[in-house]
């Protein structure tokens, strides 16, 4: 006897609209943006092209940018950690997450970041860098510091960018090296650049000394 098929199930807006969201996700983990179909989401999401557009009328480029919203605001969660014990270890596990949603997402995450997808434009920019100075604000905050001067904001920016440059070079050699000595090593460039900057600038030296007695 054949088994009935499951019956369908309708979905209220918001479920929907999460679901085909999931499933577009899903594609632009692993392939480009501009690989991707509307069909390709239909087909993914289990729907009707039609059904896709009733939720998107603006097409491929708002559920892209729709998509992107909903990476970026997981990314963004992966370094809201809790304020408690010393900051390195803190910043360890902010950074397993981090890669770990490089790993899951891979092609995807090479796309958002590198940029020159035909469905780019100034908003999916402004994502992506919101994403950025999200994570920055979070790094202050673990750092403790309520108003920080241009060289220590500069510093905790541009080893935002190295994170980033280093999960792309990752993703390029074959997720090589193991992801574990990644993140420590990006901890430890996190202590080095807080060290050069502390030689310019009193803030961030008081900064390292409160850190080494953190241990």
């Amino acid at each position: 006897m054949t088994p009935a098929a499951p019956a369908y199930r309708r979905l209220g807006v918001e479920e929907r609209r999460s679901q085909l969201l999931e499933a577009a996700l899903t594609l632009f983990a692993h392939r480009v943006p501009e690989d991707v179909s509307l069909d390709d989401v239909a087909e993914a999401a289990g729907v009707s092209r039609p059904l896709v557009y009733r939720y998107f009328p603006g097409g491929k480029q708002q559920l892209y940018e729709a998509a992107l919203r909903s990476a970026a605001e997981e990314l963004q969660d992966c370094f809201d950690e809790p304020r408690d014990g010393p900051l390195l270890p803190r910043l360890s596990r902010a950074l397993d997450r981090y890669l770990a949603f490089v790993d899951q997402h891979d092609a995807g995450f090479s796309a958002l970041l590198q940029g020159g997808s035909v469905v780019g434009t100034s908003r999916t920019t402004a994502i992506v860098d919101g994403v950025r100075r999200a994570a920055a604000e979070h790094i202050l905050s673990h750092l403790g510091v309520a108003e920080p001067g241009l060289r220590l904001r500069m510093t905790v920016r541009m080893w935002i960018t190295a994170v980033e440059a280093a999960s792309l070079i990752w993703l390029d050699e074959g997720k090589e090296p193991p992801v574990e000595e990644l993140r420590d090593w990006l901890v430890e460039q996190f202590a080095a650049v807080l060290t050069v900057t502390a030689n310019r600038d009193p803030q961030t030296a008081a900064l390292v000394t409160a850190l080494a007695a953190d241990g």
